[in-house]
């Protein structure tokens, strides 16, 4: 694990990327924002030894390295998931990855299912918390002290402080903005209707498959975290329609300009 992190450490560092403050994780259909930071130098996943590749469509699997409102940052442009048979410990690579470079705060996104009744796809959600429903945690197994303590605290796992800071800032760009519960559950199938008026009953306003152990290593390793979900779909049940990557891929290039736009207001604004 250590040595793969030491990798990619050495090679994002080679394209500038030491001293970098925020980091970013760019879900499905999301990661051409990446593109549009100052100066971006790439990293393919696969040129780093040990580390893990996506296959999933969308999904570049590179970091990029670039400037935005005159902050350093390093960018994931497509993170690899549990449900394409990866272990949760191997999806903190990224995250621990940033935490050495000298990330303070992390921005993760994710395209999303909405749950709550109130949305519609194209709404933007602000995490405001997360139900694991993935049936594993990202830290099992041994505990690398050098990143945080054997038994984290997630009482505030997506800092309320930055919350409020965000939706004051949204409300006075004129920026709806929503905030809400993501459910993580294991993928790759789409959740039944049955599970999707389960998550609801439990108090998720949105479900998808990833998302969940980046922010639980992120705040391992005492980092502020922003959580993001694209509505991409409503969930299974809410319409009478089938679900599809496409619908998802589609929704996500549709709302790009607001996704932007909002990442941009953080970057620039907030943090």
């Amino acid at each position: 694990m250590l040595e793969i992190i030491n990798a990619a450490v050495e090679k994002l560092a080679a394209q500038g990327a030491m001293g970098a403050q925020v980091g970013l994780i760019l879900g499905s259909g999301l990661g051409d924002y990446a593109e549009g930071l100052d100066n971006p130098r790439f990293v393919n996943y696969a040129d780093i030894p040990g580390y893990p590749v996506s296959e999933v469509v969308g999904h570049k699997s590179r970091f990029v390295v670039g400037h935005c409102s005159g902050k350093k940052i390093v960018a994931m442009q497509g993170r690899f998931h549990f449900y394409e048979g990866y272990e949760q410990s191997l999806l903190t690579l990224g995250v621990r990855t940033m935490k050495k470079l000298g990330v303070k705060t992390l921005v993760v996104t994710n395209a999303a299912g909405g749950v709550n009744l109130d949305f519609s796809a194209g709404t933007l959600m602000l995490i405001s918390d997360h139900i694991n429903y993935s049936g594993s945690s990202p830290l099992i197994g041994k505990n690398y002290d050098e990143f945080g303590p054997r038994f984290p605290d997630q009482s505030d796992v997506y800092t309320l402080a930055l919350r409020n800071r965000l939706q004051l800032l949204a409300a006075e760009e004129g920026m709806a903005l929503s905030e809400g519960v993501y459910m993580m559950f294991s993928g790759p199938t789409y959740e039944t209707p049955a599970e999707v008026r389960m998550a609801r009953i439990l108090g998720a306003d949105a479900v998808g498959m990833s998302t969940v152990p980046e922010a639980i290593a992120a705040r391992h390793c005492g980092m502020d975290v922003i959580g993001i979900s694209l509505i991409t779909n409503m969930a299974a049940g809410v319409l009478n329609q089938p679900l599809s990557h496409e619908e998802v891929a589609e929704t996500a290039g549709i709302a790009a300009a607001r996704f932007s736009k909002l990442i941009d207001l953080i970057l620039e604004k907030l943090l």
